[in-house]
C-alpha cells in the first residue's frame, strides 16, 4: 500500500470522520472574549512537530503532512506512536532569495506543524528520523482566531486573514504575528462541517 495512503487511513481511524465528529484533543486554551465568529483565546506553551516547506500552498500541504504524519506514526528514534491532534496549523514565511523577490514569484515557505499531546516536552519528544522535521515549543501566547468553514484553500486563508486583520483594527489590538492557519478536519470532511480558523497572535495587555 501507498505509505500516503496508510497515514491518511490511520489519521482518519484515529478521531476523524466524513461528517465532522472529532475525537483528536486539542490544546487547552481559554476563551477570554467571545465576539461569535471570532473570539480571543489564551494559549499555553505548546510543544510542536515542525516542518518547512519551500512549495506553492498545495504542494507544501501535501509534503508538510506527510513528513509529520511519518514522524507521529512511528518515524522518530522511539519508533513510538503519537497520538493525533488538533489542529493541524501552517503558516505562510517570507519569500526565498533565491529567486528576484520582485520580477517573479515561484514558491513560498511554508510551516506546517503538528501539535503534540499534553505532557510531551521538547526533552522528552521522541527525535525525528527525518532530518526536515524538528520538535520546538511555542510559548504560550494571546490569541484572536477566526472560525469558518468550507474547503480549506489559500484564498480561503488570505480571505480570512484579512477580515480578522481588519476587525483588529478596527477593536484596537495590535498584532504580533502573521495569520495561520489551523484546520481540525481531513479533505474529505463534508465542508461545510469543516472546522477551518485563523489566528493571529496579539499583544497581552
Amino acid at each position: 500500500m501507498n505509505p500516503l495512503i496508510t497515514i491518511i487511513t490511520a489519521v482518519f481511524l484515529s478521531g476523524c470522520s466524513l461528517f465532522g465528529v472529532r475525537s483528536a484533543d486539542e490544546p487547552n486554551y481559554q476563551v477570554l472574549n467571545d465576539f461569535g465568529y471570532i473570539q480571543i483565546r489564551r494559549y499555553p506553551a505548546l510543544v510542536v512537530a515542525q516542518t518547512e516547506v519551500t512549495e506553492d500552498y498545495k504542494k507544501s500541504s501535501s509534503l508538510g503532512f506527510e513528513r509529520l504524519a511519518g514522524y507521529i506514526f512511528g518515524k522518530n528514534k522511539k519508533q513510538q506512536k503519537i497520538a493525533m491532534t488538533a489542529p493541524v496549523i501552517q503558516q505562510q514565511e517570507a519569500e526565498t532569495m533565491t529567486v528576484p523577490v520582485i520580477q517573479q514569484k515561484t514558491g513560498a515557505v511554508w510551516l506546517m506543524a503538528f501539535v503534540l499531546p499534553q505532557g510531551y516536552s521538547v526533552a522528552s519528544a521522541p527525535l525525528p528520523l527525518d532530518t526536515a522535521v524538528i520538535i520546538k515549543e511555542i510559548p504560550g501566547n494571546k490569541t484572536a482566531v477566526i472560525r469558518y468553514s468550507g474547503s480549506l484553500s489559500e484564498a480561503g486563508i488570505k480571505e480570512k486573514a484579512e477580515e480578522l486583520k481588519k476587525w483588529l483594527d478596527e477593536q484596537g489590538y495590535q498584532a504580533l504575528s502573521p495569520p495561520r492557519s489551523a484546520a481540525y478536519d481531513p479533505p474529505w470532511t463534508l465542508p461545510f462541517l469543516r472546522r477551518n480558523e485563523v489566528h493571529i497572535d496579539i499583544e497581552s495587555s
